[in-house]
């Protein structure tokens, strides 16, 4: 049954959200870092784990353990890279962007921000990030929103993709939770809705998650369904599993906000 709220309760209720908000954000820094810089650094060879180059179009999955990250690459030019992940151990514990927005009074994730999983702890540590433009409202590409925007063109989409990688990890269509955009310029437009901000996304920009948790990791390298190109043309994208360096005591990931704080704490509760 849908209520309908007074003038007065919308106008109290927002005063409630913004108090706690304001609470929230008084824990955090003054300012995160800025972007991580561009060209990519390499990576030392020797914690070099395993490369994979994904087509555009196309699927990966992984399994990474905790201390591990994963480098993501757009080396050959823009292209937008949804990804998915559960608890290695237990994958009815997934990630949550929802949840990951809400705790950190943002949708503006990069590097300093946490990944949180639906059960309360960080499944990813953003440790580097170039581009600062990356969508977890919007969703993924389907088959139907492809052939409205590419007619005629024959085309692979993310929700599919995924749903290969739930299948062979041993789960299904009902087992894929929200999805992270990554190298997706949205944001929410001054009249409502989404927008897409080109000069928000450089080619060649890059992002590094350090995994807190053992995690299965699903990734599909198709347009975002607000990508304004009307040809399907999406590029290689360069994954490298790699071992990360030990985060110090007071990381920036592990300290930025106490909602992270805590979320560590959970992770330490699940370990010990």
């Amino acid at each position: 049954m849908h209520v309908r709220r007074s003038p007065e309760e919308i106008a109290a209720n927002r005063a409630r959200y913004e108090e706690h908000q304001k609470k929230g954000l008084e824990f955090a820094p003054k300012a995160l870092p800025g972007p991580s810089p561009l060209p990519a650094p390499a990576i030392d060879a020797a914690a070099i784990i395993h490369q994979e180059t994904v087509p555009g179009g196309w699927y990966w999955s992984t399994k990474l353990l905790r201390g591990e990250a994963i480098r993501i690459d757009q080396c050959e030019g823009n292209s937008t890279v949804a990804l998915v992940a559960w608890n290695a151990d237990d994958k009815s514990e997934r990630i949550n962007l929802v949840d990951t927005a809400k705790v950190q009074w943002t949708t503006a994730l990069g590097k300093g921000r946490v990944i949180f999983s639906d059960m309360g702890r960080v499944m990813f540590s953003m440790i580097e990030d170039s581009s600062g433009a990356h969508d977890c409202l919007m969703g993924g590409s389907t088959a139907s929103s492809n052939a409205a925007k590419y007619p005629g063109q024959k085309t692979r989409n993310t929700r599919d993709n995924l749903i290969l990688v739930a299948v062979k990890l041993g789960l299904d269509r009902r087992d894929i939770p929200g999805i992270l955009n990554l190298f997706a310029p949205v944001r929410l437009a001054e009249a409502g809705g989404f927008d897409w901000q080109a000069k928000r996304s450089n080619s060649g920009d890059y992002v590094e998650l350090r995994a807190e948790m053992d995690m299965l990791v699903g990734l599909s390298n198709c347009p975002h369904p607000l990508d304004p190109d009307p040809t399907y043309q999406p590029k290689p994208v360069l994954i490298t599993r790699y071992k990360a360096a030990t985060a110090a005591a007071d990381d920036l990931c592990r300290t930025a906000t106490a909602e992270a704080v805590r979320g560590f704490e959970n992770n330490a509760l699940m370990q010990a």
